[in-house]
């Protein structure tokens, strides 16, 4: 990792961001939304998309879909311009998600680090969004990539 991508020390902002909670969000599992997430997934287990099944849950992405309301914490250093591309999730599915359950979702900056290549040197920041049950069970975790130009 370089130690620096532009005017941005990389491994200053590891120290001082990495694990930092800065949003909280709550969510209620709708039935409909799982079968139509599922669906658009292409699933056809009937665990994912027929809520008469006796192991009826949400299709382990379901959680991918689930934003909340902020992209980086309160002064949180502009690295690179503009507001980068989305590069990929990353999904761990813990325990299964059942409808109508409250999941509460924490996210933090999981994070950091920076590649170069032919294209210069990009900038990885990654947010873990946790989701847990009404028991404080962790039922999936997301982590989201955004890449920013250096």
């Amino acid at each position: 990792m370089a130690e620096s991508s532009g005017s941005v020390n990389i491994a200053e902002v590891r120290a001082e961001w990495i694990g930092v909670e800065f949003d909280w969000a709550e969510f209620i599992i709708d039935k409909d939304a799982m079968i139509q997430w599922a669906s658009a997934c292409g699933e056809t287990d009937e665990r994912f998309i027929d809520p008469s099944h006796s192991d009826f849950q949400a299709h382990p992405s379901f959680t991918t879909h689930c934003m909340s309301g902020r992209l980086f914490p309160k002064n949180f250093p502009q690295i690179g311009g503009g507001f980068g591309i989305d590069g990929g999730k990353t999904v761990t599915a813990h325990l299964p998600i059942r409808a109508g359950s409250k999941l509460t979702a924490v996210t933090t900056i999981a994070d950091i680090f920076d590649k170069t290549g032919r294209s210069g040197t990009m900038v990885f920041i990654v947010q873990r969004m946790e989701f847990k049950d009404e028991t404080g069970a962790l039922v999936s975790t997301v982590d989201w990539k955004m890449i920013k130009k250096a």
